[in-house]
């Protein structure tokens, strides 16, 4: 894990990470929401990231944490104007709860929201609760192991004691009740009292079913002709509802997480402004991969 852990910094810390290299790899200045291609911001939108006055932005720019962004112009100037009106921007990273700890491979992740809190703004922690009972296909050759309400609890209280250790919440003793605060949420809160007629009447019809089989999870399985449930293809709607959930209850404006996510986070953002008429945006970190270029992950070998 140690070789692997080290293997993969190697491989974050070799993205660009000063100005000179992002100019140098220019190759299209056309600011981008999301065309199916994800390829490396750094190469994409090169003259964009030069421009970065975020704090937050230009560290994940310069340690090499950026791989695809919506819109990052207009993220760069919520996130400036947040800190210049003395409040602060809200983002959230989730976090499923498949297993009671958390892994090298979420490590980067975590620091992430770190370094979001470090420059001002209020990280958003999602224990995915409720999207546990689903199971994440991304990635994924089969279905994953169900699991009971009670090991959903258990893993819940496991992984939620990590972010003690990264992170200032409120009602810590140490805080002095900044809007940087961190919180935590649970999805079970939310999706488990969701009514299924009136969730499809509402939202089903904002996803089609020719855009959602167009998305990576699906196709590695469809073209492995390993079997892909209907629980597991509705995963995608779901973490979309949790970005608009939280964009209503604490105004969450960014979702974060790894590359492998891009699809699902999208969805969101495009739910958020079809339903509520919201300007959402969504980032994407590499992933951190084993050796043999496999994600790290809770339920997954290495």
């Amino acid at each position: 894990h140690i070789r692997s852990f080290a293997t993969a910094g190697t491989r974050l810390s070799s993205a660009t990470t000063t100005e000179e290299a992002i100019k140098a790899t220019t190759t299209n200045t056309e600011d981008i929401d999301y065309d199916g291609d994800d390829t490396s911001i750094y190469a994409r939108q090169a003259d964009e990231l030069t421009k970065l006055q975020s704090t937050f932005l230009q560290t994940m720019r310069d340690r090499g944490f950026l791989h695809q962004c919506t819109n990052i112009a207009a993220l760069d100037e919520v996130l400036t104007k947040s800190i210049q009106d003395g409040s602060a921007t809200s983002a959230y990273l989730g976090f499923d709860a498949t297993a009671d700890s958390l892994h090298v491979g979420s490590l980067l992740q975590i620091m992430i929201l770190r370094h979001l809190q470090k420059s001002g703004h209020r990280p958003v922690v999602l224990v995915g609760g409720g999207t546990s009972k689903v199971g994440d296909p991304t990635g994924k050759d089969e279905s994953r192991v169900q699991l009971t309400d009670e090991i959903i609890a258990k893993n819940t209280a496991g992984i939620s004691r990590v972010f003690e250790k990264f992170l200032t919440f409120e009602g810590d003793e140490a805080t002095t009740g900044t809007p940087s605060d961190a919180i935590m949420v649970n999805n079970d809160d939310w999706l488990s009292t969701l009514n299924y007629l009136e969730f499809l009447r509402d939202y089903g019809t904002q996803f089609t079913i020719n855009r959602m089989l167009s998305f990576e999870s699906v196709k590695q399985r469809l073209e492995r002709e390993s079997p892909l449930s209907f629980l597991e293809f509705n995963y995608m709607i779901l973490q979309a509802y949790d970005f608009l959930e939280l964009a209503r209850r604490h105004d969450v404006r960014l979702q974060l997480g790894g590359s492998d996510q891009w699809g699902n986070m999208v969805s969101g953002t495009e739910l958020g402004r079809r339903v509520d008429g919201r300007q959402l945006f969504a980032l994407t970190a590499p992933l951190m991969t084993t050796s043999d270029g496999k994600k790290m992950g809770k339920t997954a070998n290495g």
